[in-house]
């Protein structure tokens, strides 16, 4: 299938009005600048950190409990990548795409908050945003633009503990509330299935891909490279997200000029 013949096929189900699930990672914002390798946020490579332990520990619920001035050493690093940059066109692309459709979610694993900022409103961050804090001692919560106004090691206004960013760091498990979403939206049925700019490794992210091709709705993965659903959508764009949107969006406009 050419890409023209996959937006085609893209852009009847918009007409359809079909419901829609857009899947992102760390490929949709890389165009804002964020880099989209290894980490949460994606910032480091195989190396291990200056510290000398993988990114995968440094970055873990229990460092955080047994070290917490060096989790936050790298939680401030992927702030920093985050800090100044903004929504892209593929943000951008996927907002006005949910105020087309009826019934149109974005599943998350970007922790950057550029779909919200974008104007993107049903929104499952699963895996948390960085610019929300709380304490996970007594429940104080507060939104921060950014951390520069943060000392090295934030703690509670209320209680004095330390406090902590609301994303899931590694070993710890996914928001209920999020889960609780995303299966609702499954419940609810899913037709199309847009994964875009992630590789798709964790179950809770590959899992929608499968089910609506095993019960015959239309998946499509938007990525340069192969990921682990590759060889499992009904058809694939070899592009960047933004530009993938771009074009979605140049197809989509034709139409309706087209039509009567």
């Amino acid at each position: 299938m050419t890409d023209h013949e996959v937006l085609d096929r893209i852009a009847a189900h918009v007409r359809d009005d079909a419901a829609f699930l857009v899947i992102t990672g760390a490929g949709v914002s890389a165009d804002s600048g964020l880099p989209t390798y290894r980490g949460v946020g994606g910032l480091y490579d195989d190396a291990d950190t200056p510290d000398g332990v993988p990114i995968e520990e440094a970055m873990s619920g229990a460092m955080l409990r047994r070290r917490p001035e060096l989790t936050w050493r790298y939680l401030r690093q992927i702030e920093e990548a985050c800090r100044g940059a903004g929504p892209n066109d593929a943000h951008r692309g996927i907002a006005r795409l949910q105020r087309r459709l009826t019934r149109c979610t974005v599943l998350t694993q970007n922790v950057d908050g550029f779909h919200q900022a974008a104007g993107a409103t049903d929104v499952i961050a699963i895996h948390g945003d960085v610019h929300r804090l709380f304490c996970p001692q007594c429940g104080w919560q507060d939104r921060v633009e950014d951390y520069r106004e943060l000392a090295p090691l934030p703690r509670c206004p209320r209680c004095a503990a330390v406090i902590r960013p609301d994303v899931v760091l590694f070993g710890e498990l996914l928001p209920d509330a999020a889960v609780r979403a995303l299966e609702a939206t499954m419940r609810r049925g899913v037709d199309v299935v847009l994964s875009i700019g992630t590789t798709s490794v964790f179950p809770y992210i590959a899992g929608p891909v499968d089910f609506v091709v095993r019960t015959g709705g239309f998946a499509v993965e938007i990525n340069p490279g192969d990921t682990a659903v590759s060889g499992r959508v009904n058809a694939r764009l070899r592009l960047g997200a933004a530009d993938a949107m771009r074009q979605l969006w140049a197809h989509l406009d034709a139409e309706d000029l087209r039509a009567p």
